[in-house]
């Protein structure tokens, strides 16, 4: 049994590996709970802890263009703190990041060991924290890159174009960002092999396999719920103009897993049915509670 640190623990993934890390000893942390910014609070927290699951981010995309130095102070600073309190106490580091760290104008599956080349102030600040945290404790931090997250406990897009469904009658999504959708338990069951595994060094991608458009995946929504996907329209990132550029192209090569004799996350079809039987049955719950 690992004594584990989760910090944004009441996030969509944090809430995910508080479930299901259960069997492990773990305290759970919202930012309420920890300001990571605060070096002596970030080291009395990690204090008595075997890993660190670094979940806590900014991650307002679009207000990061001009909150610059607080999207820093959370996604590096405090990143930079909690490898340096653990590397104290020679506890291992399982540090969250994103694909925005690249440039998104691949056309094949970024390798882990691309150099980094983010083209937002949300991706220069994820980029940074990858930096600061690998150079206070690198023999002992494992980078974990997801993207295209949704899941139970959480705003995001599955959830979004369901609900949109009930309310218009077509819906305009953009079809010209290719990524890969990503269930965020898949993540959290991810990591748990990782503890597991006394978790390794190194960078890794935790995504589903495969890859789909934004409309890819709202017409797959459709189906697997039993709408008509001809009520998605696809339509171009030039109709949808926000502060932050978005990556045209966010597709996560998976081979570090090789590493450690596991193979990449299952397609991101399969998960994304599992999740919305998932979701039917915690909507019974609730009109039955």
């Amino acid at each position: 049994m690992a004594r584990i640190l989760i910090t944004g623990a009441t996030g969509m993934l944090g809430t995910d590996l508080v479930d299901v890390l259960s069997a492990h000893e773990v305290t759970a942390l919202s930012r309420t709970d920890l300001d990571i910014e605060d070096a002596p609070a970030v080291r009395t927290a990690v204090t008595g802890h075997d890993v660190v699951i670094n979940c806590a981010a900014y991650t307002k995309v679009d207000d990061a263009e001009s909150h610059e130095d607080e999207a820093f102070g959370v996604n590096a600073r405090g990143a930079h703190n909690l490898a340096l309190a653990a590397r104290d106490v020679d506890a291992r580091v399982i540090h969250l990041s994103t694909d925005y760290v690249f440039n998104g104008r691949a056309h094949t599956p970024y390798a882990e060991d691309t150099p980094r080349d983010p083209v937002s102030a949300y991706g220069r600040t994820k980029a940074a924290g990858e930096e600061l945290v690998l150079e206070a404790h690198a023999e002992g931090t494992a980078i974990v890159r997801t993207a295209w997250l949704y899941g139970a406990h959480g705003p995001n897009f599955v959830d979004t174009i369901l609900r949109l469904l009930g309310e218009r009658d077509t819906l305009s999504v953009v079809n010209d960002q290719r990524g890969q959708p990503t269930w965020s338990r898949d993540v959290a069951l991810r990591i748990a092999d990782m503890v597991a595994a006394n978790v390794p060094a190194g960078i890794f991608h935790a995504t589903n396999s495969g890859e789909a458009t934004w409309f890819e995946l709202a017409q797959r929504v459709c189906e697997l719920t039993g709408e008509d996907p001809l009520r998605i329209l696809p339509t171009d990132s030039s109709h949808f103009v926000r502060p932050a550029p978005r990556p045209p192209y966010s597709v996560l090569g998976h081979q570090a897993w090789a590493t450690m004799g596991l193979g990449p996350l299952r397609s991101w079809q399969e998960a994304l049915a599992e999740r919305l039987a998932h979701r039917v049955n915690e909507n019974l719950g609730d009109n039955h509670g």
